[in-house]
């Protein structure tokens, strides 16, 4: 049958389709592989518009970029408005880029308003060498700070946010970095006193100087 084959193709013929092949197979192996490991997860940005995001105040702080969601210029929040149901126990995962000097944010349990710091749900530090803030990537601001960055700034990383009950979970690139069990008394209060509820997702464009990006954003609930 081999021989048949290399009389009908040719050898290069063969070869190329013996290429074209295993290309294909590999392809999809991968594509398997990673549907398998995303199996649940609804994508929350399409890499093209900002459908399903609403804008608070400055808008002109937020673009869409090569696929890319990113934000430069005056404080400005993106909030996700593409589903009516608030949020309550989710996996999230978002893949993250910073260039040097720049903090940003991403907050869950949250809801729109129009300006101003969210005063709802918790931020998920977005901060690998911002001079100003001692409190690094994957904190939950003001509650359980990191002060070490896990990744390097001009570079991609993968930052999850998962909510069961009262336990929060942050990791970078798979690595847990925050741990934080809320007490059973706790009460909302001052900015850093946050109560576990319930809502949406921000992403935060903290100052001018600051540039953020964001890709393959998405969730899975959680029971």
């Amino acid at each position: 049958m081999f021989r048949n084959l290399v009389s009908g193709f040719g050898l290069a013929g063969l070869m190329g389709f013996a290429m074209v092949f295993g290309a294909t197979t590999g392809a999809n192996g991968q594509e398997a592989s990673k549907q398998e490991t995303e199996v649940g997860f609804v994508s929350l940005f399409d890499g093209k518009t900002m459908n399903g995001w609403k804008v608070n105040e400055n808008p002109g702080s937020w673009k869409v970029e090569e696929g890319n969601l990113v934000c430069k210029g005056e404080r400005s929040h993106l909030f996700y408005v593409g589903n009516d149901k608030p949020y309550k126990n989710f996996h999230f995962k978002a893949e993250v880029k910073t260039e040097p000097n720049s903090n940003a944010g991403i907050y869950f349990h949250t809801k729109y308003q129009e300006s101003g710091w969210p005063k709802y749900g918790f931020e998920c530090q977005v901060n690998l060498s911002y001079n100003s803030d001692p409190r690094k990537t994957s904190s939950l601001y003001g509650v359980k700070d990191v002060l070490e960055p896990a990744a390097k700034d001009n570079e991609w990383y993968t930052q999850e946010i998962i909510v069961q009950g009262k336990k929060v979970t942050l990791k970078v690139n798979g690595k847990t970095m925050v741990e934080y069990i809320e007490p059973d008394d706790q009460k909302a209060g001052s900015d850093f006193t946050r109560k576990l509820e319930e809502g949406t997702f921000a992403l935060q464009a903290h100052d001018p100087g600051s540039k953020v990006y964001f890709r393959n954003l998405r969730v899975k609930r959680l029971d």
